[in-house]
């Protein structure tokens, strides 16, 4: 039986392909998240794929997941420096938790050095670009084979 996996995706990222491609690449989220189900059906992971740009929808997220789901990936976009909700709703769930980004954030602007998202999470992906979401995957499949 497929291991379900949600993949959450914070404030902005449906932007992606317009919003600052020297940063965030040209492609958009529909095809990272293609990308996401073509490698979870090799994985034998279900792919459950999502974005909200608002906090407390992540928050519920989060939460149907520790219910619902064996892991999650997350790329919580800015939230990830300043939610202290994300942080408490991952330490709530008893679940696998990867936080991914796909830039190198401790190589942009200060404020974006510290998360609050990665004390709580199982492992951290950056920088990657959308191999991010691959990486986390294949690291999520291996915390859940063993």
């Amino acid at each position: 039986m497929a291991r379900t996996v949600f993949v959450l995706n914070g404030p902005n990222l449906n932007a992606l392909g317009i919003r600052e491609p020297g940063i965030y690449g040209g492609g958009t989220l529909g095809d990272i998240e293609k990308s996401c189900h073509d490698l979870g059906n090799t994985l034998g992971l279900k792919i459950d794929f999502r974005q909200s740009n608002h906090e407390g929808v992540l928050v519920d997220w989060l939460q149907e997941a520790g219910e619902k789901a064996d892991g999650v990936a997350i790329n919580p976009g800015a939230y990830s420096h300043t939610s202290i909700a994300l942080h408490d709703a991952i330490r709530s769930i008893d679940i696998p938790v990867v936080e991914l980004h796909l830039s190198n954030i401790h190589a942009r602007e200060d404020f974006r050095h510290t998360s609050m998202v990665s004390p709580v999470a199982a492992g951290v992906i950056i920088g990657f670009g959308p191999n991010s979401y691959d990486l986390a995957l294949r690291a999520l499949a291996q915390i859940l084979e063993s």
